[in-house]
C-alpha cells in the first residue's frame, strides 16, 4: 500500500528484520537516461518503482526511445538516430532531478522541448542548469527569471566551457556534462566539493572520452563529444531511502533493522558517518560500492553536522530527527538550499521537530536542534508540503513515540518508495 490522502501513523513497536530499499532514484534517472542516447540495447534491472523514475522512464520514450519490460527489468532501445522533439510538453510530475538531467541532455539535440511539472516543482527555479547550458550556445527559458517550469529549451549546436557549479550540486554537473556529450572542444566542470559522482563514472563505463581528477576537496571532470555504447545496469539500493530505516534502529529502542544491497558510493553515505559521531550501533557491510547496513538502538549525542558531509542535504531531515532524541544540541550548517527542495525543508524540518514535541528552530541558514526528545502531549497533524521526505521522517519520528500522527500529503511518498508503508508493517511482524 501506499497511503493515499493523510495517513495516521503510530509508535511504540520496536522494528526488527531486514529490507531491501527501491532502487537507487539517481542512478535510475541516469541509467535510462544515458542508455536513451546509447547506440543499441540496454538492460536495467532493479529500476527504481517510484513514480519520479517513471516519469523520466516516459519522457525518453517521448523522445522516441523504446522501453520493453522485462523480468525484473527493462530494455531501452536507444541511439540518437531514433530521438525528436516530443509531439507535446514532457510531464516530470515532482521529478526535480529528472527535469534538470532532461534539460542537459535536450541542450545537446537538435530539438526544441517544453518540460512542465507538478506544482510543487513548478515552484523550484532551473536558472542554475539554465545559466551554464546557455552559455553552452542553448536557449532555455522558464516563467520567470529563476527560470520555473514550465521550461522550453532549444538545443544543438553547443561549445565547451569550464564551469565551476556555485553550489554543491550532482545535478548541475549532470546536466552540463549530457550537454557536453554533443559539444564542440570540451567541456570541463570544477567540482569544489565532490558530489555524487553516478554520471561521470556511467559516461566512462559506456566508452565517453572522459577524464576524472581528485582536487583537493572535490574534482575535475573533463569530457569531450562522445559517443555512447550500451551497457547492461544494475541499480542497488537507494542508500538515501536506506537512511530512513537505519535511523528507525537507531532511534526505537529495541530495534534492531538491515538494508540489503543498498549502495554505499562515498558520497552518498556521510550521514552514516553522522550518526557514528552521535553514537548510533550502526555497522556498514561493503562489497564494493554495494553493501548491507545494520543499525540497533543505542543512545545518541548531539554533534555538528556540515553541509558538505552531505552535499544533497537529502538525509537532513532524518538526521533531524535522531538529533530530536539525541542528549544534547545539533547543528546543522549552511544548510540553506533546503529552502529550494520539494518544499521548503529547512523550515519544514524544523516544524516537524516542533509539532512532535521537540525543539528546533532555523538560524540563518543553520538548522538547531536542541534535543533531548519527543514528547506530544497527544495525537499530532503534520502537513508533509508534498515532500515524499518530509512525510518518511515524520512516519520514523512517530515510530519512536507513542502518540498517534496524522500526515497530510502522504501521496507524495509514491514519488520514491511506494512500499514505504508495507516495509513499515513488515518491520514490526505484521504479515
Amino acid at each position: 500500500m501506499t497511503g493515499t490522502g493523510p495517513v495516521t501513523l503510530v509508535g511504540g513497536t520496536p522494528l526488527i528484520g531486514e529490507i531491501r530499499v527501491p532502487g537507487d532514484k539517481s542512478i535510475s534517472h541516469r541509467a535510462l537516461l544515458l542508455s536513451c542516447l546509447a547506440e543499441g540495447d540496454a538492460t536495467v534491472t532493479g529500476l527504481s518503482d517510484g513514480d519520479d523514475v517513471r516519469r523520466t522512464r516516459r519522457a525518453v520514450e517521448a523522445l522516441g526511445a523504446v522501453v520493453v519490460d522485462g523480468h525484473g527489468a527493462v530494455t531501452v532501445h536507444g541511439g540518437r538516430r531514433r530521438l525528436h522533439a516530443p509531439a507535446g510538453p514532457v510531464d516530470l510530475g515532482n521529478s526535480g532531478t529528472g527535469m534538470r538531467l532532461l534539460l542537459g541532455l535536450l541542450a545537446g539535440l537538435p530539438v526544441t522541448a517544453t518540460l512542465t511539472g507538478d506544482a510543487s516543482l513548478s515552484r523550484r527555479p532551473m536558472d542554475r542548469v539554465a545559466a551554464p547550458l546557455a552559455l553552452m550556445g542553448a536557449s532555455v527559458t522558464g516563467a520567470d527569471p529563476g527560470c520555473r517550469p514550465p521550461v522550453t529549451v532549444a538545443g544543438g549546436h553547443l561549445h565547451g566551457i569550464s564551469y565551476s557549479p556555485p553550489m554543491a550540486s550532482a545535478q548541475v554537473k549532470s546536466a552540463v556534462l549530457l550537454a557536453g556529450l554533443d559539444a564542440d572542444g570540451e567541456t570541463v566542470v570544477e567540482e569544489p566539493v565532490a558530489t555524487r559522482a553516478h554520471t561521470e563514472e556511467m559516461l566512462a563505463r559506456m566508452g565517453a572520452d572522459i577524464e576524472i581528477t581528485p582536487v583537493g576537496a572535490g574534482r575535475r571532470i573533463r569530457l569531450r563529444r562522445s559517443r555512447l555504447a550500451p551497457v547492461d545496469w544494475t541499480v542497488p539500493g537507494d542508500p538515501s531511502q536506506a537512511a530512513f530505516w537505519v535511523v528507525a534502529g537507531a532511534v526505537i529502542p529495541g530495534s534492531r533493522v538491515t538494508v540489503v544491497d543498498v549502495h554505499l558510493g562515498a558520497e552518498r553515505i556521510g550521514f552514516l558517518a553522522v550518526l557514528a559521531r552521535m553514537g548510533a550501533a550502526v555497522e556498514a557491510h561493503p562489497d564494493g560500492e554495494l553493501g548491507t547496513v545494520t543499525s540497533r538502538y543505542a543512545p545518541l549525542t548531539g554533534t555538528v553536522v556540515e553541509a558538505e558531509e552531505i552535499p544533497s542535504l537529502d538525509e537532513v531531515p532524518i538526521l533531524a530527527v535522531a538529533a530530536s532524541v539525541a542528549e544534547g544540541t545539533t547543528r546543522f550548517r549552511r544548510v540553506g538550499e533546503l529552502r529550494l527542495k520539494e518544499s521548503d525543508r529547512l523550515a519544514g524540518t524544523a516544524a516537524l521537530v516542533n509539532a512532535l514535541g521537540g525543539s528546533a528552530r532555523v538560524e540563518g541558514d543553520d538548522l538547531v536542534v536542541a534535543g533531548g526528545g519527543l514528547r506530544p502531549t497527544g495525537p499530532v497533524s503534520v502537513d508533509a508540503a508534498g515532500d515524499h521526505r518530509m512525510a518518511m521522517a515524520a512516519a520514523v519520528a512517530t515510530a519512536a513515540g507513542d502518540q498517534p500522527t496524522t500526515v497530510s500529503g502522504w501521496e507524495a511518498v509514491a514519488t520514491s518508495y511506494p512500499g514505504f508503508l508495507a516495509d513499515l508493517a513488515s518491520l514490526r511482524g505484521a504479515r
